[in-house]
């Protein structure tokens, strides 16, 4: 060639356009095959995406709307039952006054005695009890009886205090404090008794009535 030396060495100068274009092609093609890889592999991971996400949303949902329900459930139950006793408390309340009442004025009806009225004053007594006590008062009236009138007895109960003991269904325990002035044949002059009462109430066809009485004199002095 002209202008080159013998000896020289030979240099290409030709352009090596097609190798590098070549490498440029291979090379652009694996990026985009593994671009395109990793945009399947997203398109293939992102549909359960939002399924998975759904079924927690779904899931912590149906969650509250358990325990919402057994929360219900629960204070309709307390609800129910606090209702309940609060009702019970409130029967038992009723039935402690009534008896008290009857209690009260049972016991001034068996501390008292006019002689123009022992009969019905008796007979008062027997249509307010019940039971044992009852028939033993049924048993002792006549003799309690002649035994008023042969001393010309007269008393006056008057009841100062009063309280429920307890309540047990269609019984109820009552304590009562009666002052109790007596005169008689033989003391004519008044004179005072403190008379503490025990009884028991029972409810018999919607009444209340005496099943068990006991007295005990705790006083006895002159009325003032």
């Amino acid at each position: 060639m002209a202008g080159q030396q013998r000896g020289d060495p030979v240099i290409d100068t030709e352009p090596e356009t097609d190798v590098e274009a070549g490498t440029d092609a291979e090379a652009g093609a694996d990026v985009e095959a593994e671009a395109n890889t990793a945009a399947g592999k997203r398109r293939q991971r992102w549909p359960w995406r939002p399924r998975a996400f759904g079924t927690r949303v779904v899931g912590v949902r149906l969650w509250v709307c358990v325990v919402a329900a057994t929360l219900l459930v629960a204070l309709t139950g307390l609800a129910g039952t606090g209702g309940w006793l609060l009702y019970r408390q409130h029967d038992r309340d009723v039935a402690a006054a009534a008896a008290l009442d009857a209690a009260r004025s049972y016991a001034v009806a068996l501390t008292s005695t006019d002689q123009n009225s022992i009969d019905q004053n008796i007979k008062d007594l027997l249509d307010g009890a019940t039971g044992n006590f009852k028939d033993t008062y049924g048993k002792t009236a006549s003799r309690l009886r002649k035994m008023l009138i042969d001393n010309k007895v007269n008393t006056t109960g008057t009841v100062v205090d009063s309280a429920v003991k307890s309540v047990r269904g269609d019984e109820v325990d009552v304590l009562l404090t009666v002052k109790q002035v007596i005169t008689s044949a033989a003391a004519p002059q008044p004179r005072t008794d403190i008379v503490s009462v025990s009884m028991t109430m029972r409810k018999v066809d919607g009444r209340w009535l005496a099943a068990d009485v006991l007295l005990a004199g705790a006083d006895d002095k002159p009325a003032s």
